[in-house]
């Protein structure tokens, strides 16, 4: 049971690790996806945050005298969101912005924070370099970056492979379809599936993920609770 999983796993991650190292296989209930579909790859993510400090002053008094951290960050931004590729699967997301304190005021402070998503391994190393390598185009304004990776890729194996099929007999045996798919989102998975066979998703089905509108679907709950007794009796 984990609390922080929405926030990347900061400090049950290595215990989340030692687990899985001691373990022959990790079932993740996190929920289905794609109509009832089990997890068998993911996407990794690296999180990352960059800080601007300029020079403040009065908007309309002495303008030219500051040094606008805001600004900065823009053009920052627009070459970070650039870095999406949606060929090789890599997504460049600035989803949090603050900055200033008034509307009058050249902005001293600006802060960014990212998140990263990637396929293949090279990829994230490749853009956390990238990231921690920006230099301001305003040589006035200071721009400090932290963080990293995140979550490694969940790359299928033969052995998830093998986990995910012997999945789909019990749920046939049950009376369900078990399909399988390959997802952007993060999970604890992502910290297991290199350690030990990892088959995710094996949660309730349902829609809305991350909305207002977010549920689970009742019909759902005695097949998927079904499935996780079947497959503890019967992996060993």
């Amino acid at each position: 049971m984990v609390s922080e999983e929405e926030v990347g796993s900061p400090t049950s991650q290595p215990h989340i690790v030692a687990a899985a190292e001691r373990a022959k296989y990790v079932l993740v209930t996190e929920p289905a996806r794609d109509g009832g579909c089990c997890v068998t790859g993911r996407k990794g993510a690296a999180r990352m945050k960059i800080v601007a400090r300029g020079k403040p002053a009065h908007s309309g008094v002495s303008h030219r005298d500051g040094e606008s951290a805001v600004l900065e960050m823009a053009r920052q931004i627009v070459d970070l969101e650039a870095m999406t590729d949606y060929e090789t699967g890599m997504t460049v997301n600035v989803g949090l912005l603050s900055g200033g304190t008034g509307v009058n005021v050249v902005p001293e402070h600006c802060t960014a924070e990212l998140d990263i998503r990637m396929i293949r391994p090279e990829d994230g190393a490749a853009a956390v370099a990238r990231v921690q390598a920006i230099r301001p185009y305003n040589p006035a304004v200071e721009l400090t970056v932290s963080g990293g990776m995140n979550r490694p890729p969940y790359r299928k194996s033969n052995a998830i492979a093998s986990l995910y099929e012997h999945a789909r007999g019990l749920a046939s045996e049950i009376g369900f379809e078990l399909g399988e798919t390959f997802t952007g989102g993060g999970s604890d998975g992502n910290f297991t599936a290199s350690i030990a066979p990892t088959l995710d998703g094996l949660g309730v089905d349902g829609a809305g993920a991350h909305t207002l509108e977010e549920h689970l679907y009742v019909s759902s709950l005695v097949p998927r609770m079904m499935l996780l007794r079947r497959l503890f009796q019967t992996l060993n």
